[in-house]
């Protein structure tokens, strides 16, 4: 088994991407993953390939919605796009589905995310709102004012085609709100 990513999609479409969508990265991590996913199939046809996306874990401090939730409990001011729509991942939900997809003998590509399309800025107001945190600082900006460096795509919502594995998006911020006990 191995995992990719949302990224190997363009956003040039606005409906979610399934597993038979073609795919067209828009940057060099992008690129990676979608040479990753042809390598390793051809080298083993009965692999399992795991696309997902944006993760958040309680053990991982690093990832979007920790550092959103910690910047805006101590009212520091936190800065997110408006108009790129995802697919968040709660990695514990994705490490038991991945196990399951495993267990039962499965190939070939899968996508893997929790189910939601949600802008990055909507995103860090669910999360707030799940502990109580003020969403007062949240400062929701176009991509384009952000001033990343790589390309990025606006729209890049994962959906499976072959089987939905993967609980809503609140249910899976609840259980990181109360596995970081906040």
């Amino acid at each position: 088994m191995t995992c990719s990513s949302d990224l190997v999609f363009n956003a040039a479409i606005t409906q979610p991407y399934v597993e038979t969508d073609a795919i067209s990265p828009l940057n060099v991590y992008g690129c990676s993953k979608a040479l990753a996913e042809k390598g390793v199939l051809q080298a083993c046809p009965t692999s399992l390939v795991i696309r997902t996306s944006g993760f958040l874990s309680p053990w991982d401090e690093y990832n979007f919605v920790t550092i959103a939730l910690r910047q805006l409990s101590a009212g520091e001011e936190f800065l997110a796009a408006q108009d790129i729509i995802v697919s968040p991942t709660y990695v514990p939900d994705l490490v038991n589905a991945s196990l399951d997809l495993l267990i039962d003998g499965e190939t070939g590509l899968w996508h893997l995310a929790n189910k939601c399309e949600i802008s990055w800025a909507n995103l860090t107001r669910l999360v707030a709102k799940t502990p109580g945190v003020s969403v007062k600082n949240i400062i929701a900006l176009p991509t384009q004012q952000l001033g990343f460096i790589a390309p990025s795509r606006t729209y890049s919502v994962l959906n499976s085609s072959r089987g939905e594995l993967m609980p809503g998006l609140e249910d899976a911020l609840s259980r990181y709100c109360d596995e970081c006990q906040i």
